[in-house]
């Protein structure tokens, strides 16, 4: 495993740490605030929310390459299935892909949605998500974007992730067999799977499109609201990390720390905490 205790810039912010993808949350920097932030404090990148770039995408992407560092991924395409899919899923979807491929950036998070209306379990869902990613995957390549697939806890089953196991996210990229297509490994989501270590075992490392941390805290009062910081929850991050670095895999470690307590913190405050716990204990 990479050692990062004397050097952070392996480390990437995802907004959703300072409260940008939330109405009425975080202290409401502009894209341009952050990159400065993060450059000053050497972090290596940044992943954004669609919500944040607008029509400014190539105008971001470059800024961020301009202060050294880079656009690590975009948050995210349209639920795919359920209850908050859009009617036109394809064309969010398509707007997604070009908004990553303005930006420049590495990956396309996906998170699928929930059950599909009229059906019931997971299996029915999973297929049309299965069938969905297939076939905007060309779209992705040819943009130069690789698309995460991201399984949820399965607490989010019902109306945010019918895919909730690595197993099935791994299952579902060796049917799509796709170069475009990989895995987005989120510590929040992941944590408690058991066969974790086998299912990682199972892919390449150009198949793994994110990394992304935070802590599980063993008192949650809010499954969508009150992620932990690295070290105060339950979590083995050093375990979990070298599963997924056992791939091969060397990319960027994403922070992504949904909290209305952080949120309500000094964003400075949040950078500088993240990068100090990186480097002592992910």
């Amino acid at each position: 495993m990479r050692d990062f205790s004397q050097d952070h810039s392996a480390l990437a912010l995802n907004t959703a740490t300072l409260g940008h993808n939330l109405d009425g949350y975080g202290a409401g920097w502009s894209p341009e605030r952050v990159i400065d932030a993060c450059a000053a404090r050497g972090y290596g990148g940044i992943t954004f929310w669609r919500r944040e770039i607008g029509g400014q995408a190539v105008q971001i992407g470059q800024a961020v390459r301009a202060a050294g560092l880079r656009v690590t991924g975009l948050c995210r395409t349209p639920l795919l299935v359920g209850p908050g899919a859009p009617d036109d899923v394809t064309g969010d979807f398509r707007a997604s892909i070009e908004m990553a491929a303005g930006l420049g950036a590495d990956s396309l998070t996906i998170v699928v949605g929930g059950v599909q209306e009229g059906t019931k379990g997971l299996g029915e869902s999973l297929k049309i998500v299965r069938d969905t990613v297939a076939r905007m995957a060309d779209e992705a390549q040819s943009a130069g974007v690789m698309l995460g697939i991201e399984p949820l806890h399965p607490v989010y089953a019902g109306d945010r992730s019918c895919l909730v196991s690595v197993r099935d996210a791994v299952d579902m990229i060796e049917e799509i067999d796709h170069a475009a297509v990989g895995l987005d490994v989120d510590v929040y989501h992941v944590w408690w799977d058991r066969s974790l270590v086998d299912q990682l075992a199972r892919l390449r490392a150009d198949q793994i499109a994110g990394y992304h941390i935070c802590d599980w805290l063993a008192e949650t009062r809010d499954v969508l609201l009150d992620r932990g910081m690295m070290g105060d929850g339950v979590a083995d991050l050093t375990a979990i990390r070298g599963a997924v670095e056992a791939t091969g895999w060397r990319g960027f470690c994403e922070v992504e720390i949904f909290s209305k307590h952080w949120w309500s913190r000094p964003p400075e405050e949040v950078l500088d905490l993240c990068a100090a716990r990186f480097r002592e204990l992910c």
